[in-house]
């Protein structure tokens, strides 16, 4: 896709051409041609499944180093709620947000606090009847992404909502310029990431023009910079986030969120959201009113970009909140206009748009034809997930069917079987 920014890329250097990510890809974006995997641009959605999966290395995240500071003359730090997991022994988030500051960040606006607001915002539209039920969470850019390209008659159930990082960006600027007086351009807001589908969605927003978060970072690269900083006595910072806002860091913590409806599903990682995707689009699930759903296993907690392990990290966020009132941040009035889309998605299923009708069905019983003659066993050794993406890579141009693996073998054990008859029949003439 021309123009689109992706923050999952491949080091070919590093590549063994082996296919533990062409089989996890959710979107089968991933080939692997002459020895080594390629990603296909338009149907990636960053989710960094490959990365979590590649024994070499090979896959890795572009964001934006500490460096990054220097550009701005004022900067305020915007740590997901799944920064607070990552620590041991951690009984508030206090530390960590004071911490921020001593590495070098001027302000701090916790994510977890927009969130709230989307809760509360969420929670009133529900009430007002006003979605397509069932609701589905727009807080995962990935899943966003994942239905634009594969579930598109699904686009209508998203939350019109912004992520809760884009509001957070959006009060922090408006916060500090009131302060220091410095001009908006010159104020940078850092996001503190746990995956690379977040620095996608900074560089290509979802359902608005621009993004008004500046730069992101890793938290993996962020928590030993913290941890050598981080002491029992500082001074005061008062955090404003409950339960809700840090909930949000595992999977289930929106819905929860909503309170004032129990008719909600959750669930994470790759075949448990298509699943349901699936489900959602078969109309199964029409008993329920929001879907939370996360590509990470676990939620936030499990993105490639941490440290902890996802289930430890949810041990660890009960601690944390556990003394905290259930949320600090309600909305005053209406719902602000700057928390919606201001623009709609479109699906981006057909990665052929020029093609007319007659050629899509042309291509259609190609595919079929080709499908045909292949073994159907999804080896995954022609460098494709399975058959079905293979005969597309061919009807496509991009492969060729000897490289079916089983059909070429299958080829060879007919033409030895043919010589050694021929063999048979010359020998039996000469006797």
């Amino acid at each position: 896709m021309e123009g689109y920014f992706h923050s999952v890329t491949l080091d070919s250097e590093k590549c063994k051409g082996c296919i533990n990510c062409i089989k996890r890809c959710p979107t089968e974006a991933i080939r692997v041609r002459d020895g080594k995997a390629n990603i296909i641009n338009e149907r990636c959605i960053d989710c960094g499944e490959c990365i979590r999966v590649c024994p070499h290395h090979a896959k890795k995240a572009i964001y934006d180093k500490f460096s990054v500071l220097k550009n701005y003359e004022y900067t305020v730090a915007l740590p997901a709620p799944a920064l607070y997991a990552q620590f041991n022994n951690l009984e508030d988030t206090e530390p960590v947000l004071n911490a921020l500051k001593d590495i070098g960040f001027d302000d701090v606006y916790e994510v977890s606090s927009a969130a709230e607001l989307i809760s509360a915002a969420t929670r009133s539209l529900m009430e007002s009847n006003s979605l397509l039920k069932p609701v589905i969470s727009s807080a995962c850019p990935a899943v966003t992404r994942l239905i634009k390209i594969r579930f598109p008659a699904l686009i209508p159930n998203i939350l019109p909502l912004i992520a809760p990082v884009e509001l957070a960006a959006i009060i922090a600027k408006a916060k500090a310029a009131e302060i220091t007086g410095i001009p908006v351009e010159k104020i940078g807001t850092v996001f503190i990431s746990p995956c690379p589908a977040k620095v996608t969605a900074m560089r290509n927003p979802i359902g608005i023009e621009k993004s008004q978060i500046d730069a992101v970072l890793a938290i993996k690269d962020i928590y030993p910079l913290l941890v050598n900083v981080m002491k029992t006595s500082q001074e005061d910072f008062i955090v404003k986030a409950g339960r809700i806002g840090i909930g949000w860091a595992k999977s289930g913590g929106e819905a929860a969120g909503l309170i004032t409806t129990e008719n909600y599903l959750a669930a994470d990682g790759v075949e448990n959201v298509i699943k349901v995707l699936e489900n959602l689009e078969d109309e199964k699930l029409g008993e329920v009113d929001f879907v939370e759903l996360n590509m990470c296993s676990g939620g936030c907690v499990g993105g490639v970009l941490t440290v902890e392990n996802p289930y430890i990290a949810h041990a660890k966020l009960k601690k944390i909140s556990k003394y905290l009132p259930v949320s600090k941040n309600r909305l005053s009035d209406s719902i602000p206009l700057n928390m919606f889309w201001s623009k709609d998605l479109e699906s981006t299923l057909d990665s052929e748009p020029h093609l007319t009708r007659k050629e899509h069905f042309e291509r259609y019983a190609k595919l079929e034809q080709i499908k045909e003659g292949l073994p159907g066993i999804d080896c995954g050794s022609c460098g494709a997930p399975n058959c079905l993406a293979f005969a597309e890579d061919v009807v496509r141009g991009i492969a060729t069917t000897d490289a079916c693996v089983v059909r070429m073998r299958e080829k060879m054990e007919n033409m030895l079987s043919k010589l050694q008859k021929e063999n048979n029949t010359q020998n039996e003439v000469n006797l």
